[in-house]
C-alpha cells in the first residue's frame, strides 16, 4: 500500500480554527477519479483536493477538487489552501511571486504576498458577468428573501466559474440576524442551475467593509463559513456596477461568525473584469495517508 502525504488546512482565517477546513492529498497521480471520490467522501470535508503534476507547461501544478459527492471544476477556498500546501511542501515553486493553477476552470493565477506566518495568497477570480438583475429575475426570489430589506445593488445572478444569486441587504444586522428558509434556497438553486444565494452588506467603522453569508443549497450545503468563489462574484458585481465607489478598489470581508467561525477574506479589484480574492491559511494536520 503506497504511503501518501495528507494535510488538512484552515483557509481564510487570521488564526487556525476560524476559517474553512480543507483536505489536500499529495502524490495521488496513480489514483482513479473513483478512488479520489471515495476518499473525499470518507473525509466528509466540504472539499478534498489532489495536487498533481501539471499537463500545461504554463502551470505550476494541476488541481482536482472533490466534494463528498462529486468533482467540481473550481472553488475558492480549495484553491487558496491547495496553493499553500503546494508551496509549503515544495510541490510547486513560485515564479516572480506567482503560481499558476491548472484546474477544471482553466489556468488561474495566484498572487503571493509576504512570507511565513503573515503570507497571504490571492486568487484571480474567473471573469464574471451579470446574467440578470432585480427581485423579479426569478419568481422564487421574493419568497426566499422574505422580509429582508435590500441595499443599493439589490439582487443579481452572477456567473463566473460558478453561478450564484447575490443580494445586497441594507445593513449588517439584516445579514447577521437572518434565519433563512434553507429548503427554499435549495429549490431556487436547483431551478436556476446555481450554487445558491449570497447575502452581503456594507459595514462602517470596523476592520472589515463587507459582511457576507453564503448558502450553497444547490450543492447540499446549508451555509459556508468562508467562500472564495462566491466572494469573487460579489466583487465582480460591485466592480461592474460601482467601480468608482468606495469599494471599487477592494475591501475586507467578514464571514462565518453566525456559524462560530471568524473568516477574514481580502478582495482586491483591478477593474471590472479583474479581482483577486484571498487571505491567510494554516496547516493544522500534516500526516501520512494509507488508502487501499
Amino acid at each position: 500500500m503506497a504511503e501518501l502525504r495528507f494535510v488538512q488546512l484552515d483557509v481564510f482565517s487570521e488564526r487556525a480554527g476560524g476559517g474553512n477546513p480543507l483536505g489536500v492529498v499529495l502524490g495521488a497521480e496513480s489514483w482513479s477519479a473513483a478512488k479520489m471520490q471515495e476518499f473525499a467522501a470518507w473525509t466528509d470535508l466540504v472539499e478534498t483536493t489532489y495536487l498533481l503534476p501539471p499537463t500545461d507547461p504554463k502551470a505550476s501544478y494541476r488541481l482536482r477538487i472533490f466534494t463528498p459527492s462529486r468533482e467540481i471544476p473550481f472553488a475558492g477556498h480549495p484553491t487558496i489552501g491547495s496553493a499553500h500546501a503546494a508551496l509549503d511542501s515544495g510541490f510547486a515553486k513560485p515564479d516572480e511571486g506567482m503560481l499558476m493553477q491548472e484546474c477544471g476552470a482553466g489556468l488561474l493565477p495566484i498572487r503571493i504576498n509576504g512570507e511565513g506566518e503573515s503570507r497571504r495568497l490571492l486568487l484571480q477570480s474567473p471573469q464574471a458577468q451579470i446574467v440578470s438583475e432585480g427581485i423579479d429575475a426569478d419568481p422564487q426570489l421574493s419568497f426566499v428573501l422574505g422580509d429582508r430589506r435590500l441595499g443599493a445593488l439589490g439582487v443579481a445572478l452572477v456567473a463566473g466559474g460558478r453561478r450564484w444569486w447575490m443580494a445586497e441587504l441594507v445593513d449588517e444586522a439584516q445579514v447577521r440576524g437572518w434565519h433563512p428558509n434553507h429548503d427554499a434556497i435549495a429549490a431556487l438553486a436547483r431551478a436556476s442551475d446555481t450554487v445558491g444565494l449570497c447575502v452581503f452588506a456594507r459595514c462602517d467603522g470596523s476592520d472589515y467593509q463587507l459582511s457576507v453569508r453564503a448558502f450553497p443549497g444547490g450543492v447540499g450545503i446549508i451555509e459556508d463559513p468562508a467562500s472564495g468563489a462566491a466572494n469573487g462574484l460579489i466583487a465582480a458585481f460591485i466592480a461592474q456596477r460601482e467601480g468608482s465607489g468606495a469599494l471599487g478598489r477592494g475591501y475586507r470581508v467578514s464571514q462565518g461568525r453566525e456559524m462560530g467561525h471568524d473568516a477574514s477574506i481580502d478582495v482586491l479589484i483591478d477593474g471590472p473584469q479583474s479581482n483577486w480574492v484571498g487571505g491567510r491559511s494554516h496547516i493544522v494536520v500534516d500526516g501520512r495517508l494509507f488508502w487501499s
